[in-house]
């Protein structure tokens, strides 16, 4: 999700208090922000995300409770994006519960218009540092499962046909060009056929 110039947001907001919401609207409509979208819940947050497409969520409650948490969860592993939340509860294991399900900045003081822009380059500084480091960490991940793959791949060639695992790798990159396929779905097809066989055919 790319998030846009910051005078450009558009925003979701989640807020049972009709009044209180008025006041969070006109703060981001005086720092020059849309809001597109109101929920009285997170209970559909997802899907409505999903629909409005915001470039930003903002939630304001007292506390959030399970349910909301569960919801911020699924948006930030299905379709991440900064997450602002006011509360009134400042209590550090809902600040941390908070956190952990996706929430970029926590704010506890309300919303106070002067502030507005600030806070909001501070939760999409911080979105885009974490996506940034989930990225990595999820390419490093697909790295060194490729790798195990592969490893496994070249085990199972050596130990049928008889050879060493240079050749092995040469064999599996040979099978990769003629096929025109990653050497990593060469070696999952392998594995899948030789576990399939019962590792009886010497023939990849």
């Amino acid at each position: 999700m790319s998030v846009q110039a910051e005078n450009e947001l558009t925003v979701m907001l989640v807020d049972n208090e009709p009044a209180r919401a008025a006041i969070v609207e006109q703060a981001m409509r005086d720092n020059g922000y849309r809001v597109i979208k109101r929920l009285a819940s997170a209970r559909n947050l997802t899907q409505a995300v999903n629909e409005s497409q915001p470039d930003m969520v903002i939630i304001d409650i007292e506390s959030p409770d399970r349910d909301m948490l569960e919801n911020m969860s699924r948006l930030t592993k299905d379709n991440p994006r900064p997450i602002v939340m006011f509360a009134e509860e400042d209590d550090s294991h809902h600040v941390e519960a908070a956190i952990r399900a996706g929430v970029s900045a926590y704010v506890v003081d309300g919303v106070q218009s002067g502030s507005v822009k600030a806070l909001l380059q501070v939760a999409i500084a911080r979105f885009r540092e974490f996506q940034a480091l989930r990225s990595e960490l999820e390419s490093v991940k697909s790295q060194l499962e490729d790798r195990k793959l592969i490893e496994k791949a070249k085990g199972l060639i050596m130990k049928h046909q008889g050879c060493d695992e240079p050749a092995a790798y040469q064999a599996l990159r040979k099978l990769a060009m003629d096929r025109s396929q990653r050497m990593t779905d060469v070696a999952r097809n392998i594995i899948s056929v030789m576990e399939l066989m019962g590792g009886d055919n010497k023939n990849v």
